[in-house]
């Protein structure tokens, strides 16, 4: 009995479903063979997942529920594990918690030994305790709403998990307004990396990709002041989405743009030091960060690292402007590689920073963002080596396979439309 695209997913669903399981079990071993092989095995259904969606134009509803079904089921297993002792997460806790007691996260230093008593059992093992935090505003802002509620890491995870439920929600929305298969919501949900970098060890970076789907979707509605503001608020939780800047140009209006610019300079007021803006610890981040990198170390031998920086939002600018003047309006290619590029530039490639793109990948030329999104998982061995006392640094080889994986992606795609753009040329030859 031949099976249909229906039941390919199902059972592509069923896998995933199996190895995050197992990945959820040893999400306390990140780096080791138990949780890298598992989520490997999970990224390999993913892709194949992709190729159903690519192929077949529509799935009956029942498919697109019972696969959201399934990916509530992951996401709940890894939201039960806690997070490492030294992830982000415990950070967002102490920056909610400093901004409730009246002191400024972009000013205090964690480490200081006048600062002991305010630790907490969950935030004495922050990393790298010796610097401010490098957050923006718009992260701060959502860290004390938090805290507020409910001061601990699995609260912070709880409100991230229900962020990424809001973008499934809202990215419906944008595919039933596109006329696109609402299937295509699946290659959002299904992604490995919601899993583990959201539900799992929990990253702000979630927030501002709701914010820029919800402005991506006010574009496609024409509620060009709510495109504006939610865009601002989305590079308040991270610059990243700044290089998106040209795709909104004559689709908003300026009074928009100053709207947006407003509320962003309002989010800034709270954290005033002396009447300069705060930067915390965004220099030392440009300066001493670095983690798989090739680009940005190739670059950094020829020039300063304020000035590589400078040169990835550059790539990511030009990139958007590009695009901007080929793209349709609604496509969502025009979100996903002007982020890609400058992230490909970056001093600091986290697997959780690919995050930004997953909304944004729904057709073949995102391609090799797809297969970047997945290559990147090996990099979770580093965390394995820093376990038994090796370097914080991804080995070659490791580096060589994510990023060659989407070089080659990218060149079989370039050939495949050379060659179709040679037939079809032929094709019309004859016909004359």
């Amino acid at each position: 009995m031949k099976l249909t695209p229906s039941h390919r997913l199902y059972g592509l669903g069923a896998i995933l479903l199996v190895a995050l399981t197992i990945c959820a079990r040893n999400f306390s071993r990140t780096g080791e063979p138990s949780f890298i092989i598992p989520l490997a095995a999970a990224g390999v259904a993913y892709l194949l997942a992709i190729r159903e969606l690519l192929s077949t134009p529509t799935f009956p509803k029942r498919v697109i529920v019972f696969g959201l079904a399934l990916a509530a089921l992951w996401h709940f297993q890894f939201l039960l594990m806690p997070p490492g002792l030294d992830d982000d997460i415990h950070r967002y806790v102490w920056d909610g918690r400093v901004q409730r007691l009246g002191y400024n996260p972009y000013i205090v230093i964690p480490s200081e030994p006048a600062l002991a008593g305010l630790h907490t059992s969950e935030t004495r093992t922050l990393n790298n305790p010796e610097v401010p935090s490098p957050y923006p505003p718009g992260a701060q802002l959502f860290f004390r709403a938090v805290t507020a509620i409910h001061e601990s890491t699995f609260a912070v995870k709880v409100a991230f998990v229900v962020c990424d439920l809001a973008i499934a929600l809202v990215l419906l929305d944008v595919l039933r307004c596109t006329r696109q298969g609402e299937h295509w919501v699946l290659a959002y949900a299904w992604h490995p990396l919601l899993a583990t970098e959201v539900a799992g060890s929990g990253h702000v970076d979630i927030v501002g990709v709701l914010l820029l789907l919800v402005s991506a979707a006010a574009l496609v509605r024409r509620w060009r002041a709510v495109a504006a503001i939610a865009f601002g608020l989305g590079v308040a939780v991270k610059l990243l989405p700044i290089v998106l800047l040209p795709l909104y140009w004559k689709r908003v209006r300026l009074r928009d743009g100053v709207l947006a610019a407003a509320v962003l300079g309002l989010l800034y007021v709270p954290f005033l030091n002396h009447g300069r803006i705060p930067l915390g610890s965004l220099g030392s981040y440009v300066q001493r960060f670095r983690f798989n990198d090739p680009v940005f170390a190739t670059l950094e031998r020829v020039a300063a690292p304020q000035v590589v920086v400078g040169m990835a939002a550059l790539v990511g600018f030009l990139a958007a402007i590009w695009i901007r003047r080929r793209s349709t309006e609604g496509s969502s290619d025009a979100f996903a590689w002007p982020m890609a590029a400058s992230l490909l530039c970056a001093p600091v490639v986290y697997p959780w920073y690919l995050l930004w793109l997953l909304p944004f990948m729904r057709s073949t030329s995102t391609l090799p963002i797809i297969i970047w999104t997945l290559s990147i998982i090996p990099t979770y061995y580093v965390w394995h080596l820093r376990a038994v006392g090796r370097p914080w640094l991804v080995p070659s080889w490791i580096m060589v396979l994510e990023y060659g994986s989407v070089a080659v992606a990218a060149a079989i795609i370039a050939f495949l439309r050379i060659r179709r753009s040679a037939a079809q040329q032929c094709s019309a030859d004859l016909v004359e």
